[in-house]
């Protein structure tokens, strides 16, 4: 049975010791509960169901616990943010088109520093509309991976968990 202590979670297991599980929130903006239906020629026919259940299965082999929430309320996304400052260790986000608009985010992300952000796209956002092209998360986040459809979520679970 896992003891919470804050973002970190300590998991007795008989024999190994002590290990420690980093929270890792991975959020997701609007639209992406559509995924698999909408525009799968861009976004791909993966449901974010199963990049969840991807995501959990990255963060488990890396040692991360992952947090896995969408919403399409630019308001659920900034409390998220605030709320991870306290019990993450790290952020993924996929803001969606949030990523091309929103202050609200980008002054969220900076608030939290220095809690470490990544954001992801599925699509490669410099290859589409050019108001795609510029990212208000980008300035605030430590990186971004776009292009590589679900997998970029896995990438960024990679990198973060090098950096924590």
């Amino acid at each position: 049975m896992p003891i919470i202590e804050g973002p970190a979670r300590r998991l007795s297991r008989a024999g190994k010791g002590r290990h420690f599980l980093k929270t890792v929130f991975v959020l997701n903006g609007p639209n992406l509960n559509a995924l698999g239906k909408r525009e799968p020629g861009i976004y791909g026919g993966k449901t974010l169901a199963a990049i969840a259940d991807d995501c959990k299965q990255a963060g488990a082999a890396l040692g991360l616990e992952i947090d896995f929430r969408q919403s399409n309320h630019e308001g659920d996304l900034v409390d998220w943010i605030q709320e991870a400052a306290d019990k993450a260790a790290a952020i993924v986000i996929n803001p969606g088109a949030y990523g091309h608009t929103s202050i609200a985010i980008h002054d969220a992300i900076r608030a939290v520093a220095p809690l470490p952000v990544a954001e992801v796209h599925l699509s490669n956002i410099h290859a589409r509309e050019p108001f795609r092209h510029v990212s208000m998360v980008a300035p605030v986040a430590v990186g971004m991976i776009c292009g590589f459809g679900p997998l970029g979520y896995t990438l960024a679970l990679q990198a973060l968990a090098a950096r924590l």
